[in-house]
């Protein structure tokens, strides 16, 4: 079977996601897009085409105008993918629900969005209720079942679509506050995933597995939009599963994968999969860290007992995804840093947003296709995050070494302030992250009389640890000092965590600073 080469950044900035997916099917009906792991069939371009023009037009038959937000309450499943995609293909605003997000944040995106339509399943559909409750006109809700794709659609009926539309509105989980809908282009979608394909070499070869919620950036612009643009494949299971992701990978001939720190850690440990060896697997390339900086601890225990590089990246739901990563073998990595520019402009930046020397800190600030047009009905905000010369304030705070790889230190609003002197969370996760029973872990600050904030940390470990708190403040102590040590560690089963699967130390702080 022929297939198409990948579609360079010329062809990706002036074509919309219709487009793109009519450019598939045309030129590779029959390749399969979508796997179900589950049921084991496939969806191939042709199909993927036309399931989306049937989406579109159940939209249109409720009354929804081009341009307005239809929301999507959906679990993983090659079903939710055609559903994102057809509302993005139909010239709607595919609205991303959170679904661990609870009923008042749902409720709020729902509202903020003027969502006129929400597809739901049969398991997200009283979740959804629950959140319109107490709403006087809440939007109407279509389930996503096996006759959602069975209308008469007619391709020609459907509006002119541009690059420069909107596609894609999806809400920043926050640490405080309401959240801020990230308002991306057609364009912007497209950009993300070529980003992925950039720096990863996708070919049409190459098939993904999906195991991040496609209400997360990172799972839809990377592990979606990534083969869509590459003309590859993608397998997408309900969810991620420590005792079946390897034979997934294995038995759909999956040659990458994108993950989150937290799931390395729980294959890492992971007594089940104790015996597993992904270097066996044929066509397996490398697996993908994003969404969390990656301790390097935990980094190279997973490439020494697994055999198998990964590749840690940086990505942001106002650009697409990935805006970072390091090259694939033979390439040279740097372990504890997210990588080079991929795709887009960074540069390290002083408070005037001026770009600074190598090793020198400053914020990390991105520009490109992939950068969000607008927070949604936020225009300060908006204002605050991008430059009257088009770059991304990230909040990030890094360096930039002499090679362009960029060490990122902290977050603005996230640096413990002890006794004047700043501390970065992560250099205390990191130490922590040392000991090998440690699968999860955040430093925060809580208010201290003497010092203004104090150091605390919680922290989960493998299961039969015996290792105490005492052992684990010896330990930061002899990495990192006892000035930056914390003065107490709390022991949980589990970290509070954000859709990403990033820890939210905000979170911690409000449990334990009494």
């Amino acid at each position: 079977m022929n297939h198409p080469a990948p579609v360079d950044a010329g062809q990706i900035s002036g074509i919309s996601v219709r487009r793109l997916i009519d450019l598939r099917a045309n030129t590779t009906p029959d390749a399969a897009f979508l796997t179900d792991p589950v049921t084991g069939s496939t969806t191939s371009y042709r199909e993927l085409r036309d399931r989306c023009c049937a989406v579109a037009a159940r939209i249109a038959l409720h009354g929804v105008k081009p341009g307005e937000a239809v929301a999507y309450a959906l679990t993983n499943g090659p079903a939710s993918a055609i559903s994102v995609l057809g509302i993005m293909y139909g010239g709607y605003l595919a609205t991303a629900v959170n679904l661990v997000a609870g009923n008042d944040t749902i409720s709020y995106v729902l509202s903020h969005s003027s969502a006129r339509l929400v597809l739901a399943q049969q398991h997200t559909r009283d979740l959804i209720a629950k959140a319109l409750e107490t709403r006087d006109d809440p939007p109407r809700t279509i389930l996503v079942d096996d006759e959602f794709f069975k209308i008469c659609h007619n391709a020609a009926d459907l509006v002119p679509l541009s690059h420069d539309d909107d596609g894609l509105l999806m809400y920043t989980s926050g640490t405080t506050g309401r959240p801020k809908g990230v308002v991306l282009r057609q364009s912007s979608v497209l950009a993300g995933g070529l980003n992925a394909v950039l720096a990863h070499q996708l070919t049409p070869s190459d098939r993904a597995l999906c195991v991040l919620p496609l209400y997360h950036i990172n799972g839809l612009c990377v592990t979606v939009m990534g083969p869509l643009v590459s003309g590859g494949g993608v397998v997408v299971p309900p969810k991620f599963s420590v005792s079946s992701f390897w034979s997934t990978i294995r038995d759909y001939a999956c040659t990458w994968f994108s993950v989150v720190p937290t799931q390395i850690s729980y294959l890492l440990h992971d007594v089940e999969t104790a015996t597993s060896n992904p270097a066996d697997i044929p066509g397996l390339r490398f697996g993908r860290s994003a969404s969390a900086p990656l301790s390097p601890d935990v980094h190279e225990a997973f490439e020494t007992k697994f055999g198998l590089p990964i590749i840690e990246t940086m990505g942001l739901t106002e650009t697409a995804a990935q805006i970072l990563s390091n090259p694939l073998p033979p390439g040279d990595r740097k372990i504890g840093s997210p990588g080079l520019a991929i795709g887009n402009e960074v540069i390290i930046a002083d408070d005037s947003q001026h770009e600074v020397p190598a090793g020198v800190e400053g914020e990390v600030l991105v520009r490109g296709p992939n950068v969000m047009r607008v927070y949604l009905n936020n225009p300060e905000a908006t204002a605050a995050s991008l430059t009257d010369d088009g770059w991304l304030r990230t909040g990030d705070l890094g360096r930039m070494d002499e090679d362009g790889y960029v060490f990122i230190t902290g977050r603005l609003k996230e640096l413990i302030i002890k006794g004047g002197e700043n501390i970065a969370p992560r250099e205390v996760d990191e130490a922590l992250y040392a000991h090998p029973d440690v699968i999860e872990a955040a430093a925060f600050a809580c208010t201290c009389e003497r010092y203004g904030q104090r150091i605390e940390a919680g922290v989960a470990l493998d299961a039969g640890s015996s290792v105490n708190e005492q052992d684990l403040i010896n330990l930061c102590t002899s990495k990192i000092g006892s000035f930056k040590t914390p003065d107490r560690i709390h022991f949980m089963t589990e970290l509070p965590k954000g859709p990403s699967g990033k820890i939210q130390r905000i979170k911690l702080q409000e449990l334990f600073d009494q």
